[in-house]
């Protein structure tokens, strides 16, 4: 290699090192940028629908969150909330936004509030987890910790094994922490599994310090949302995530080491009961 091909490459290299440092230094720092995926599945009934929606309004404006999010290193974070069902079905509600204090969450939860959710056929938690982290691609931020937080009220049964879709999601870096809806108040179906909250622990989240809490009852729900997120946005430091850790009530549960559960039971429940044409169902 000659020597003046040898400095070309050098410059290149230097150029190309100064515009990723200016896109770097050009983007907002946060302590957390965060994904909310939320299951809209018409397994879901519209009063179910709503009770999320509410959910989240409420957690974010918690006092609990608040704190969780003034305690980080730059006092704020960044999250979007995108609804989901099939593999085509995305529906961003609140693009990405930077919540510092009590009057950016309540922008949010306002957001929120505007208009009533829509649901869709099918549930396809890869297609959600691959979309969520494409968002992170598209987040004007810039975090140490990038998190994907999914709910849903079944197993994967369309689109790509997820499986295969956690393990591309969580070689990105980004944490997988999961939200099991294992309650009997919505439209019953041949699809449900009884062990759902195995089934995220074993097959959904993923990453370094990934967790699960499962709601077994709507009544739960902005408690469990509120709790989760004071434990995805706070470290071991701060007095709220103290004080969600000293509630035993609803236990967090971590990653397994070990699947003991069929990864790919929804999309054999779907193939097995295809000919009932239950296609109104999740």
């Amino acid at each position: 290699m000659s020597r003046l091909l040898r400095l070309w490459r050098v410059f290149l290299s230097g150029i190309a090192a100064a515009l990723l440092a200016s896109h770097a230094s050009a983007a907002e720092q946060v302590d957390v940028e965060l994904v909310l995926a939320v299951d809209v599945s018409l397994s879901m009934s519209p009063m179910e629908l709503s009770i999320q929606r509410d959910g989240y309004a409420a957690a974010l404006t918690h006092e609990r969150v608040l704190q969780a999010i003034a305690d980080g290193a730059y006092g704020k974070i960044a999250i979007t909330y995108f609804e989901w069902a099939g593999v085509n079905s995305h529906h961003i509600i609140v693009p990405w936004t930077v919540i510092a204090n009590k009057a950016d969450a309540e922008r949010v939860a306002a957001r929120l509030s505007a208009q009533p959710p829509n649901s869709a056929r099918r549930t396809s938690i890869a297609a959600a987890l691959e979309f969520g982290a494409d968002l992170f691609a598209e987040s004007q931020y810039s975090s140490q910790k990038r998190v994907i937080d999914i709910s849903g009220d079944g197993p994967n049964n369309q689109g790509a094994p997820v499986v295969a879709s956690r393990d591309a999601v969580v070689s990105q870096g980004i944490v997988i922490n999961g939200l099991p809806l294992m309650t009997t108040g919505g439209f019953a179906s041949a699809f449900d599994v009884v062990d759902l909250d195995r089934y995220y622990s074993d097959c959904v989240i993923g990453g370094p310090g990934a967790f699960m809490i499962p709601v077994n009852d709507w009544s739960q729900f902005p408690e469990v949302v509120r709790r989760k997120l004071v434990l995805e946005l706070a470290g071991p430091l701060s007095p709220a995530w103290r004080a969600e850790m000293g509630d035993e009530k609803l236990p967090v549960i971590k990653v397994q080491a070990e699947p003991p559960i069929d990864c790919m039971v929804g999309e054999k429940m779907w193939r097995d009961r295809s000919w009932m044409w239950d296609d109104q169902q999740r």
